[in-house]
């Protein structure tokens, strides 16, 4: 038995020194010339320089501006000697000499904590100067060995606020985001928002590096391997920044949306207003500038294109016929009886038209014409909420269109089970009534209201997108073929028809002298509840601004080749006829005058008397014209200044 003992003991010990052996000869070897290598060799990554953005027509809507960091060499001490400055403070004080206007305190708080006797890296106290600037400072600053000046870019907007919530913006990247991705963490920034962070992977592009063989002093004497980032990978938009900015700077003192799409998804202007300046944000916006931004009332930081939920009002109307239709083929060729209210039950309760009056017999396509909302009422009782909410979302109301936007907001479509998820209750009868103009609880956003019309004008359901080209490669647009009963589909447009064309259609005032004609609904959307004891409904001018409507208008033209959709809301507008269809008249007669839309007739005359030719002349005019004013942005942005 001790025999046995001692050999188990003996083999214990030897195998352990072998092990130890191993590890020691073998696998530390790994390790220690890994160190050696390191040691010897560095490794120094080359940043990509982001991708531009340009509007359809090549204007620059997002661009870097050329310029310089400058960092200074890790390990210089921080503390005063004998009434002698640190090294850290000559080295600052060398920067202010040469840029004056730079904050002292702020380079030395930034050194101080990225300090480390671990970083031998040089560290970077000033983000960004502009190349002019720094043309004539630097030969005196590269003759000093603790100060390194390297190529910097710094995005820029141009057309600054007119399309920041579509662009978005860049910023200095968090701790999350630079373990997430590799390339955000050498080089510091990253999209915030817009297009800029949907499209951020792309935009950014991949890191080159440098292997150079170094010194026990860690200088670089030879190159060893080299690879060059892959980089200006740039996005092409549908956006016209003309028409953008013409959108903008119609809405004035109101607040609110406008989109325009064509009807295979691509969107050719979408204001959300007011909006905010996205260079504030760049180099870190300021608490004051953000303390603004956050205290607005009108709230210029949300994008209401795709974070706006609002409820549609009677805009829901032509979906919701469909919807009709769909649950219960048939039901829309019986006409209702609008006395000006209806009652459910035994119930007092009246659930009002718009009309006091009333409008008599209705039929479908009267019913859209002149928004009659008893006719609605009736039928959403017949068919019930569950089925009405299961078409509607089918349509794109309640659920994301897949936009090339972040954090695209769902909406609400409701049904039983939603309220009982939600609130812990039964659905109403009552909740059914007012949910099938629009109101309770249905909630939508601008674009799918823009997507849906598109839906109803040729029955696709189309994916909407920003971005046209990615570095030069067409972005495909996906559609989804929805069958409707063809007398309803075509009933629900004739009535949508007679809104803008028709005498007693409720845009019928502002739209029927456009030069397209145009099909469309208006909504008036409210956001108090109106007293049963109320004899007189108030007129929206007579109501505390916030307790107004939301204002509504979604059309789509030609009407008999649709091609373009244009939806309006102007919160708290009071009436969609009145208050929105002002800016979409004038949004179809740019897109008439600038050759977006054109009618066959008119394509007819201008090809029997050589027009193609005269147009082919005026667009390279016209490219010409961007190309001037993209090269003088350019040069004025290497100085530092704005050409708009």
């Amino acid at each position: 038995m001790r025999y046995k003992i001692t050999l188990l003991l003996f083999i214990l010990v030897w195998a352990g020194m072998i092990i130890r052996l191993y590890h020691v000869s073998v696998k530390s070897n790994f390790y220690y010339e890994g160190l050696a290598k390191a040691n010897i060799e560095r490794k120094e990554y080359i940043k990509p320089v982001r991708g531009e953005i340009t509007d359809r027509n090549g204007n620059l809507l997002a661009m870097n501006q050329i310029g310089f960091s400058l960092s200074i060499k890790p390990h210089l001490s921080t503390k005063n000697v004998e009434g002698k400055k640190s090294e850290l403070e000559q080295a600052v004080d060398i920067l202010l000499e040469t840029f004056p206007d730079l904050n002292k305190t702020v380079m030395m708080k930034v050194y101080k904590k990225k300090s480390s006797p671990y970083n031998h890296k040089y560290i970077k106290v000033v983000d960004f100067i502009h190349y002019a600037n720094m043309m004539s400072a630097y030969p005196k600053l590269s003759m000093y060995d603790g100060i390194k000046i390297e190529a910097e870019t710094k995005r820029y907007y141009p057309y600054g606020k007119y399309a920041a919530h579509l662009i978005g913006y860049t910023g200095r990247s968090n701790r999350k985001e630079n373990e997430a991705d590799e390339v955000v963490d050498i080089v510091g920034k990253v999209g915030k928002s817009g297009l800029e962070k949907y499209y951020n992977t792309f935009l950014q592009g991949e890191l080159g590096y440098q292997i150079n063989k170094v010194t026990a002093r860690n200088r670089a004497i030879d190159v060893l391997e080299k690879m060059l980032p892959k980089d200006n990978r740039n996005l092409e938009l549908n956006i016209d920044i003309d028409l953008q900015k013409m959108i903008y700077e119609h809405f004035g003192d109101a607040t609110g949306v406008a989109i325009v799409m064509k009807t295979t998804g691509e969107i050719i202007a979408a204001v959300s207003y007011p909006a905010y300046d996205p260079n504030l944000f760049v180099g870190g916006i300021s608490s004051k500038d953000w303390k603004a931004l956050q205290e607005d009332l009108a709230h210029p930081f949300t994008n209401k294109i795709t974070h706006g939920t609002y409820p549609p009002g009677s805009s829901i109307k032509p979906g919701m016929a469909l919807a009709f239709d769909k649950a219960k083929p048939g039901i829309l060729q019986k006409s209702e009886y609008c006395p000006g209210f209806m009652t459910i039950g035994n119930s007092k309760h009246k659930f009002r038209c718009w009309k006091h009056s009333g409008h008599g017999t209705v039929y479908l396509r009267k019913a859209i014409m002149q928004s009659c909302d008893v006719y609605f009422y009736k039928k959403s009782l017949q068919v019930g909420i569950d089925a009405m909410a299961k078409n509607l979302r089918s349509f794109g109301l309640g659920v994301k269109t897949g936009v090339d936007l972040p954090r695209e907001y769902n909406g609400v479509i409701p049904d039983k089970t939603w309220k009982m998820k939600r609130f812990k209750k039964p659905w109403f009868l009552g909740e059914t009534v007012i949910a099938a103009i629009g109101q309770g609880y249905d909630l939508v956003t601008p674009l799918q209201i823009a997507r849906y019309t598109a839906l109803v004008a040729t029955g696709n359901l189309v994916t909407p997108r920003v971005a046209k080209r990615i570095d030069g490669v067409d972005v495909n647009i996906t559609s989804v073929p929805i069958k409707f009963n063809p007398w309803s589909i075509s009933e629900v447009r004739k009535g949508m028809y007679d809104v803008c064309n028709t005498l007693g259609g409720t845009a019928y005032r502002l739209m029927h002298d456009l030069p397209v004609k145009v099909a469309g609904k208006t909504g008036t959307s409210q956001v108090t509840s109106i007293p049963q004891g109320m004899g007189r409904r108030l007129k929206e001018s007579e109501l505390a601004y916030f307790h107004r409507s939301h204002a509504w208008i979604t059309t789509y033209a030609p009407y008999d080749n649709p091609q373009y959709v244009v939806a309006v809301l102007i919160e708290h507008g009071g009436h969609g006829g009145s208050t929105s269809a002002p800016m979409a008249g004038d949004i179809y007669r740019w897109l008439y005058k600038n050759g977006y839309i054109t009618s066959e007739l008119q394509k007819n005359i201008d090809t029997a008397v050589g027009m193609e030719a005269q147009e082919s002349v005026e667009i390279k005019k016209k490219k010409e014209k961007i190309r001037k004013r993209n090269e003088e942005l350019r040069k004025k942005s290497s100085e530092g200044l704005s050409l708009f």
